[in-house]
């Protein structure tokens, strides 16, 4: 985009009761922020969704007086800005609604064809979830991840650490603007962040330290990634926010078990129970349930049996996936007419036949 769109970007987003998805809309009703802020209010109080109080600080001049402060912020500073609609803003942020218009960047992101995946949890993280966390990522290595997670004590930085330990790319969400670090101790850990990956936000320079900013921040974390993953939580925590979120972009969730007794795996222990997460027991669980393969070169070869012997149960199946595609299990089971735990059990074995394969959503399909 160019300096003058960024400039009237930055003066929508600056004005009070106009979020993400009310921009998104003003935008694509008008072409552009500049022509949203020089259309006439009685105009755009015909969108649907838009009134009086939306509109009511929409013109006041101020707000292009702050975008040239922050303009000139990130000018001399040299953020990157990628822009809702383009090219450079990362791909599975653009099917969130209240994906932010605008996001910052700094550092050597990249996350074009990558395999993302955010890791989170408590920050009062125990030396179970910290080994557990370690172990993950060493045992993703062969699939080489994008690491997202929000720099903050505990888990998220026992994330990003271990990312960089072992040389993959890593993402920091943050919570207020990229002028500034939080927690200060965390300092030292930027210039090998940076190297690594980088930093996003979607706050200003002058953004001020807000509880709310962080549950606003969980959004971004969660929809840069394919899947969320809770270390450990507690019984209520950001991390549950971040995994809500996921659940609501429809993206897998998963969690990881512990003792009942344990205050810090009460969260996860809740996601599991109530089936919002996928239960997490070995690094394995990972790229076998977001069907991720290993380079050709690195899996070995398996040659595809030309005559499988199949149950009625499993002949019935195959032939509905044969015939209406990628479908859903609770699809499958109900119009095969079986049992769920049945269909899970039977789809199992026939994926170790070779003649079916699960996809990201829960879904699956014939080979």
């Amino acid at each position: 985009m160019t300096e003058n769109d960024l400039l009237y970007t930055l003066a929508l987003q600056h004005v009070p009761n106009i979020g993400d998805v009310t921009a998104k809309k003003l935008i694509a009703h008008c072409g552009s922020a500049e022509a949203v802020l020089n259309e006439k209010k009685h105009n755009l109080l015909k969108i649907d969704g838009i009134g009086q109080v939306i509109l009511s600080e929409l013109h006041k001049p101020h707000h292009l007086k702050e975008a040239e402060k922050e303009l000139t912020f990130i000018r001399n500073n040299a953020i990157q800005v990628s822009y809702f609609e383009s090219e450079t803003y990362p791909e599975k942020l653009k099917h969130c609604i209240d994906g932010p218009i605008l996001l910052f960047q700094s550092g050597k992101i990249n996350l074009k064809q990558q395999r993302i995946i955010s890791i989170v949890g408590t920050r009062k993280i125990t030396t179970n979830g910290v080994a557990f966390c370690e172990d993950l990522i060493e045992q993703l290595l062969p699939y080489n991840p994008v690491i997202v997670s929000g720099f903050a004590y505990g888990t998220d930085i026992t994330a990003h650490k271990a990312a960089m330990k072992h040389g993959l790319q890593t993402v920091a969400c943050l919570a207020h603007g990229l002028n500034q670090v939080y927690p200060k101790v965390h300092k030292k850990y930027m210039v090998g962040m940076e190297e690594n990956g980088g930093f996003f936000s979607d706050f200003w320079s002058d953004a001020v330290f807000d509880r709310n900013n962080f549950l606003k921040r969980n959004r971004v974390i969660a929809g840069l990634s394919e899947a969320t993953i809770v270390i450990e939580s507690a019984e209520k925590g950001g991390s549950l926010v971040t995994a809500d979120i996921a659940n609501s972009y429809n993206r897998d969730v998963f969690a990881v078990p512990g003792r009942t007794t344990d205050s810090q795996s009460l969260g996860c222990n809740n996601l599991i129970k109530h089936q919002r997460a996928h239960m997490l027991t070995t690094p394995a669980d990972v790229p076998y349930i977001l069907n991720w393969e290993l380079e050709d070169a690195k899996k070995p070869a398996i040659q595809k049996q030309l005559f499988v012997e199949l149950d009625a149960s499993e002949k019935s199946i195959y032939s509905y996936l044969k015939d209406n595609q990628k479908q859903l299990l609770d699809v499958i089971a109900l119009e095969c007419q079986l049992p769920i735990f049945k269909v899970a059990s039977i789809l199992l074995n026939m994926e170790l036949k070779g003649v079916v394969r699960p996809l990201p959503g829960k879904l699956f399909e014939v080979i």
